[in-house]
């Protein structure tokens, strides 16, 4: 009831939805999803004028999501990371997706500044620009100069923003469950998960104050890189909608002719910048998770100055530690293992074919063994790697698909600027060290240690805790609890099955004691009709137009 409540609160937001697919020529899936339903309720027509003819049905897609809005091009953005789960033709298209929104009135985020600053804009600024450098979904950048005098970038959320954001993750998180019910094949993307995944990380980048965060800590694990220069923060111009940071005049990574004009050494710039991204993964466990080139800005001095914090992967030292233990056993051709740690992954799911998956996971290692660290490409091989996962319809871990994406983009800049130079060689020294870090004396000694504690606490609530089972048993208080696995949709429909059989028969006898009524000339007459029986009459009328109604919002007569 909840989720009927909250449909009809954003009737306007579906209809709209619905139009936009079918005009991409998506009737179908508007149909399957019982969309068509939010359109005939509003009174409008199912035909509208297709968009994009001719085009194929990626590209469609891809139309539809920028016409849907900021939201449904963060989905497809989210999307856009599972490569091992997307079509060739419709990754190329979703990595097109640009979160590009038309900006907002300075006057309007004036109100903003002055609302989150103290003293406001007048207080804080000496000048600010009014056209924005950036235009985003969540904010807007604009160029500004302190009252002392610092040059400084202001980034600020847009009014209402968040509350627009819950609306379209209500939605969306409503159109995967229709999704995964109505659009069987699409299980395998598991819709629900990664609106979920989108709810989080958008709510993330909400929150100004912990993006500063992530800065500071980003720059304090690059302060002992050479050629890398890390923004900070001005926290006194920094609030939960408001960030402050200094301003970095550079250009885009990838524009190789305006940086062979700047006098830039593009070999001493990939240098720089394979030790800046490989130290964030494989020593920090804190990467830059969204490093499109409008992110890697290169200085006039050739430093690379990284911006844009607000999608940031983390790993884990445990994490950390499996990824090690799957270089290990890549080198030593141990298959039991890289099994073993994708079961610790979560990867693996119970009930698939695991000896077809230790062949294709055998094979992928042959293909690759014994081949120069120079002769490889990480997106290649990554290609190869999710092509098993794909075909065994494995889930991964976000963070080791944002991970994937991460270095196949990386990969991609620094073939750009230079050629020559092998992505995969940097990696081995780097995989080493995390690998031999696996047998440091400090980390085993803490182990151990950690170990040993957790032995004492055992020891110190086991003998309790036996006695209290036995206790339990001898009284015949242990029992068995049962739950099933796979059949939530059969409930379900059993459960709805049951319930208009429930209220088909309430109607039916409404209906039969109304007439009973009207026979017997029961209680107070008009024009010589019983009263009574007439009420019954419209009482189950009512009742058959909801039943009716909830039949067709199903999709299911």
């Amino acid at each position: 009831m909840l989720r009927v409540h909250k449909r009809y609160r954003h009737l306007r937001r579906y209809r709209q939805i619905a139009l936009v697919l079918i005009k991409y020529g998506f009737a179908d899936l508007a149909d399957r999803l019982n969309l068509g339903a939010y359109l005939r309720l509003g009174g409008r027509s199912l035909r509208v004028r297709g968009a994009g003819e001719g085009a194929s049905t990626a590209r469609r897609l891809r139309l539809a999501l920028e016409e849907l809005g900021p939201t449904f091009v963060k989905l497809g953005q989210v999307l856009s990371t599972r490569s091992f789960l997307v079509p060739a033709d419709l990754l190329a298209e979703l990595v097109l997706l640009q979160d590009q929104v038309r900006p907002e009135p300075f006057s309007v985020l004036e109100k903003t500044l002055n609302a989150e600053l103290p003293g406001g804009v007048s207080a804080c600024f000496a000048a600010i620009e009014t056209e924005p450098l950036a235009s985003a979904s969540i904010a807007q950048v604009h160029r500004a100069r302190t009252v002392d005098g610092q040059e400084v970038v202001v980034k600020i959320q847009r009014p209402h923003i968040a509350a627009l954001i819950e609306v379209d993750m209500e939605i969306l998180l409503d159109l995967a469950r229709l999704i995964e019910r109505h659009v069987p094949e699409s299980r395998q993307f598991d819709p629900v998960a990664m609106v979920e995944e989108l709810a989080r990380t958008t709510r993330r980048e909400l929150d100004f104050l912990g993006e500063a965060r992530n800065v500071e800590l980003f720059a304090r694990n690059c302060a002992q890189l050479p050629g890398v220069h890390v923004p900070a923060v001005f926290w006194e111009l920094t609030t939960s909608r408001v960030l402050t940071l200094e301003y970095v005049d550079g250009v885009k990574i990838s524009d190789v002719d305006r940086l062979r004009q700047m006098g830039v050494d593009l070999k001493t710039l990939v240098r720089h910048g394979t030790d800046f991204v490989l130290k964030q993964i494989f020593e920090d466990g804190f990467f830059h998770a969204d490093p499109h080139p409008g992110n890697l800005l290169v200085r006039r001095d050739g430093t690379i100055a990284p911006v844009d914090f607000g999608i940031m992967g983390r790993l884990d030292d445990q994490m950390l530690s499996q990824f090690a233990d799957l270089l290990v056993a890549v080198t030593r051709r141990d298959v039991e293992l890289i099994l073993r740690v994708m079961e610790q992954l979560g990867v693996v799911p119970p009930g698939g074919d695991e000896r077809l998956l230790r062949v294709d996971i055998g094979e992928f290692i042959d293909r690759y063994y014994g081949v120069s660290l120079r002769r490889l490409r990480m997106k290649e091989v990554l290609e190869d790697a999710v092509a098993v996962l794909a075909r065994h319809r494995l889930r991964v871990p976000s963070n080791l698909m944002l991970l994937g994406k991460t270095l196949g983009a990386y990969e991609d800049i620094v073939e750009k600027l230079d050629p020559d130079f092998s992505f995969a060689a940097a990696v081995g020294p780097y995989a080493r060290k995390l690998m031999w870090r696996q047998f440091e004396p400090g980390r085993i000694t803490y182990q151990l240690g950690r170990s040993l504690r957790d032995l004492y606490q055992l020891a110190l609530v086991l003998p309790h805790q036996m006695d209290s089972l036995l206790r339990r048993i001898s009284n015949g208080k242990i029992g068995a609890e049962l739950r099933h696995q796979g059949l939530d949709n059969l409930i379900r429909e059993i459960d709805r099955s049951s319930n208009r059989l429930s209220f088909s028969l309430i109607i039916a006898a409404l209906i039969v004691a109304s007439s009973m009524i009207i026979t017997a000339g029961v209680g107070p007459s008009l024009l010589g009709v019983s009263v009574l029986g007439i009420a019954g009459y419209l009482f189950a009328g009512l009742l058959g137009v909801w039943l009716v109604l909830a039949i067709l919002r199903s999709g299911r007569l």
